[in-house]
């Protein structure tokens, strides 16, 4: 069973940054695409990061140019730094495998605010 365990939230100013890590256990993380999702109170969970084995990544408009998703797979470890921050990203944070969901973590709070 893999197991996911997201850090590196906070609350910031708009404009400001932050990098998300997400421990991964498992020896298929290397080969497995992975993804960071977010929840906003009363929204449904939605993916803003994928990134393939080889390292292709893919973001939709709503954090495109902002967010960049990286892995290291020698640290089993999948990151996401997150530029220009908007009030409207605040979410609890979570990491997973897009194509063959495993557990949630508990996720990491972001707070965007002034």
């Amino acid at each position: 069973q893999v197991q996911f365990v997201e850090s590196g939230g906070g609350s910031v100013q708009p404009g400001g940054s932050l990098r998300l890590s997400c421990a991964a256990s498992g020896s298929i993380f290397s080969i497995a695409a992975m993804g960071w999702y977010r929840q906003a109170p009363g929204k449904q969970r939605e993916l803003v990061a994928t990134i393939t084995s080889g390292g292709n990544t893919n973001y939709p408009d709503s954090v495109k140019g902002r967010f960049t998703i990286s892995r290291d797979n020698a640290k089993n470890t999948v990151y996401l730094q997150m530029n220009s921050l908007k009030p409207e990203d605040t979410a609890v944070y979570y990491c997973n495998r897009p194509f063959s969901l495993g557990a949630w973590g508990r996720g990491t709070q972001v707070t965007v605010s002034s």
